[in-house]
């Protein structure tokens, strides 16, 4: 599994970060979200699906 984040799009809103904390974490510098666990989690595709402007990527 590989995990990105598309920041240019990301709002910051952390909701990827309370479903999958392992792999996601909020930069509250940049106001972003950010992987901090690229190989994934279980919970990673559940986080990429309730992301509200879809700027997560979960490859297999």
């Amino acid at each position: 599994m590989k995990v990105k984040i598309n920041t240019e799009e990301c709002i910051g809103c952390g909701v990827c970060a309370q479903i999958c904390p392992e792999v996601f974490e909020l930069d509250e510098d940049a106001g972003k979200a950010r992987v901090i666990r690229p190989e994934g989690a279980e919970c990673a595709p559940e986080a990429a699906d309730s992301c509200p402007v879809s700027c997560i990527t979960v490859e297999e």
